[in-house]
């Protein structure tokens, strides 16, 4: 198992996000087309570990409704298991101030999911360590890890940019700020939805 600290695998994601980056120019002056919408809001999500099989690090840019172009970086685990997991989302409301919705599990029984993609906007983890890591690889060749499936028919998805894959990855006091995030499936143990007055967040 080979550990790399975050500080050093930012590095290494730099290449994504320039190629993200440089997708945003190419829609900007028209050369690509935007295939989908998010709000622009980041939600936070949090987990005292996370241990997984397939990891894929790719570049992207997301769309929201006014048309404003979101370089991000994708981070795709094909199954995971999730110690600890909080999401909090942070609403505004007029008059009455924020509010925070928030979505926990049973902290003795993880969390279990498949096909796991965060459009990422800031990831840490205190401790992370990976196996058979990949840099360099094109996107459109990830073998270890996956494009998710609405990226891959986007324009925005370059299949020859630089990406990332690991066969196995596990990280401890996982924080993530995100803009999008999709799971083809979750079983989260002793689910809570709670909807508070106030700043609640996971972190």
């Amino acid at each position: 198992m080979r550990r790399t600290r975050w500080k050093r695998f930012a590095a290494i994601l730099a290449p994504s996000i320039a190629a993200a980056a440089v997708l945003t120019v190419s829609v900007a002056q028209g050369a690509l087309a935007a295939s989908f919408f998010i709000s622009g809001d980041t939600f936070k999500i949090a987990a005292d570990s996370l241990t997984g099989k397939g990891l894929s690090v790719y570049g992207m840019v997301n769309v929201t409704r006014k048309g404003k172009l979101v370089p991000v970086t994708v981070t795709g685990v094909r199954a995971a298991k999730i110690d600890g997991l909080c999401l909090s989302v942070l609403f505004p409301i007029p008059v009455l101030g924020s509010y925070t919705l928030r979505l926990t599990g049973d902290r003795d029984r993880p969390a279990t999911t498949r096909d796991m993609f965060f459009d990422v906007d800031q990831l840490n983890a205190s401790e992370q360590s990976l196996k058979n890591l990949d840099i360099g690889v094109a996107a459109g060749s990830l073998t270890s890890g996956e494009v998710s499936p609405g990226d891959r028919d986007s324009k925005f998805f370059d299949p020859n940019s630089i990406a990332l894959q690991s066969t196995a990855i596990a990280m401890s006091n996982l924080r993530v700020n995100a803009v999008a995030a999709s799971l083809g499936s979750l079983d989260l143990p002793g689910a809570r939805v709670s909807f508070k007055a106030g700043a609640r967040e996971c972190f």
